[in-house]
């Protein structure tokens, strides 16, 4: 158990409650230039706490499906790729007292990066980069229970698809999509993709996986029954970190060098309107009751709230230096 923490106060610009926002559970942001993770109230659009992560960096966050609990991978002091610190654990955080309760310790350097928690199986899966593999791990014990290899290296991000059978990694330098069996926890294909690839997400009916060409500004939509790249959508810059809206209609991509928000109609594959945000748009959630999505704006160390009915940022809440990583915890 690792019990040390500190709290660390914002002073943030009060805003008013908008109707639009879910009422319920906590968003979840890496203040990825402090350490530090944000525990922000959607309501009030506040941070509430800080938690330090012991004076090193994490880049991604997961909220617990009961709520309780944010695991926060300590990824280290450099980008996918790059020469710099090998991080070698994660760190799990009561959100309820905001303090670090444990600590997932690997024996050598690893960079874990992303945690999903599988949709029906309940389990944690964290890419692990430096082992070109998913590091399974049962958060009932927060002990490891075993891994599936990617084939690749620099599988930075993952996605689960919602039956929980198929796992797909973004493999960043080789420009590929890992496609993993969770069940039998083995490597099934690897898509080409590109030169470089970034991110991954998949469509709420699991027939498409989506990530973001680095090489020309498109991204490419796989075929899930196929496992192979069924078109390209043109964006209007180089994405990064997309999600889908719960009605499962479009997919949002963050742009972040035009700091927009790139609309793509699933229907017709085609970028239908452009979102204006923050700095250096990063990631975006979309909130369980489908009335919001929150984008980190890393740029400009704040979280823009998108109303998805009118397409308009509504509210823009200082989350902390360095906002990227997103994750939720509750309802």
């Amino acid at each position: 158990m690792n019990s040390k923490h500190s709290l660390l106060p914002l002073v943030l610009l009060s805003i008013a409650v908008s109707p639009c926002v879910a009422q319920h559970g906590k968003l979840l942001v890496v203040q990825k230039g402090d350490n530090s993770l944000a525990i922000v109230d959607p309501v009030a659009a506040s941070v509430t706490t800080s938690v330090a992560e012991n004076g090193v960096t994490g880049h991604e966050v997961a909220g617990s499906p009961d709520g309780r609990f944010a695991v926060v991978p300590i990824y280290g002091n450099s980008g996918v790729g790059h020469a710099g610190t090998d991080g070698k654990n994660i760190v799990i955080i009561d959100l309820a007292s905001g303090t670090i309760v444990n600590n997932i310790e690997f024996d050598h350097g690893v960079r874990p990066h992303c945690p999903v928690f599988g949709p029906k199986d309940g389990m944690l899966y964290v890419t692990t980069e430096l082992e070109q593999a998913i590091t399974i791990i049962d958060p009932k014990t927060w002990k490891v229970v075993g891994s599936i290899p990617t084939g690749q290296p620099e599988s930075h991000m993952l996605t689960i698809s919602h039956s929980g059978l198929r796992g797909y990694t973004a493999n960043v330098g080789p420009g590929t999509v890992s496609v993993l069996d969770i069940k039998a926890r083995k490597t099934l294909a690897i898509i080409p993709v590109s030169g470089n690839t970034q991110r991954i997400s998949i469509s709420n009916d699991d027939r498409w996986v989506f990530t973001a060409d680095q090489v020309k500004p498109q991204m490419a939509v796989i075929d899930t029954k196929t496992n192979k790249i069924h078109t390209w959508v043109p964006l209007s810059g180089f994405g990064y970190g997309a999600a889908l809206t719960k009605d499962g209609k479009y997919l949002l991509m963050p742009i972040p060098a035009k700091n927009v928000v790139d609309v793509v109609d699933l229907a017709t594959m085609k970028v239908v309107r452009s979102v204006a945000v923050g700095k250096a748009p990063q990631e975006v959630l979309t909130a369980p009751d489908g009335k919001s999505a929150y984008v980190t704006c890393i740029g400009s160390n704040q979280v823009a709230e998108i109303n998805l009915s009118t397409w308009n940022v509504q509210r823009s809440i200082a989350t902390g230096k360095g906002s990227d990583g997103l994750g939720w915890a509750g309802k």
